[in-house]
């Protein structure tokens, strides 16, 4: 049998072998729902909250500005669906680019339908924004700029720090999609991380649990989708969990 040769990294790792050796024991004999109230699930949960602890802090966030989804996709429809929703009254205009994964541009799609105004950037011959058209695009009504920070089919990392900037001169959320730049831009991304916008990162694309999934937001503005941030890892997460018909398939995501 021939040695396989993998170069598809960029769309999901390998399991590191001590993320294995880690996780084992919660797939086989640490198996307790962490929301139950039996100590033997409740000690569960004590892991998870020191997981959120320790990312927390090295984005230099809060604990409970760390929310686990189900996956990649989900923490990107989250991000959109929900500053739309909680935004409505603010404006209707959202800044994204042509080469965001499918779960964002499938999403802002969804928004489209729903009366929501959506520009999608062009970028140049090396798949990098324009600053200049990121500023021309917006509105007295935008309320959110998503754009992946490093992009999954071509490498190109955006001029993230310049763009939150620009969103924050403009009082706009920043959205980014960390996957792909997370294990190699850590700093990078806490300086980036002011005021109240939302991460994602995705520990599979770094050889993390395909199931383990993060999104960071700032809680400087407590907003309707987060009222029920409590129980069963946060009440919010299910109540928002995408559907197959609004906004793509469901997959996991690099």
């Amino acid at each position: 049998m021939s040695k396989l040769l993998y170069l598809d990294n960029a769309a999901t790792t390998k399991t590191a072998p001590e993320v294995v050796e880690a996780m084992l024991p919660y797939f086989t004999e640490k198996f307790g729902n962490p929301s139950s109230v039996y100590s033997f699930a409740a000690a569960n949960k004590e892991v998870i909250n020191q997981q959120r602890d320790a990312i927390a802090e090295m984005i230099g966030a809060k604990t409970n500005e760390i929310y686990f989804t189900g996956g990649g996709s989900e923490s990107d429809n989250w991000a959109l669906k929900c500053t739309a929703e909680a935004y409505a009254n603010k404006g209707n205009h959202i800044i994204t680019t042509k080469i965001e994964h499918h779960a964002i541009l499938h999403t802002a799609e969804y928004l489209e339908k729903r009366g929501f105004e959506i520009t999608y950037l062009d970028v140049d011959e090396d798949g990098k924004v324009k600053l200049d058209d990121l500023k021309a695009a917006i509105r007295p009504t935008t309320i959110l700029i998503s754009v992946m920070f490093a992009n999954n089919e071509i490498g190109t990392i955006q001029p993230i720090k310049e763009i939150g900037e620009i969103a924050h001169e403009h009082g706009i959320l920043f959205h980014t999609d960390a996957v792909q730049a997370f294990a190699d831009n850590v700093v990078l991304l806490v300086d980036v991380a002011v005021g109240d916008d939302p991460q994602r990162l995705d520990l599979s694309a770094d050889h993390g649990d395909d199931d383990e999934h993060d999104r960071h937001e700032h809680q400087h503005d407590q907003r309707e989708h987060r009222v029920l941030a409590h129980g069963q890892q946060h009440a919010a997460e299910k109540q928002h969990r995408y559907r197959h018909d609004a906004a793509g398939e469901h997959r996991r995501d690099p």
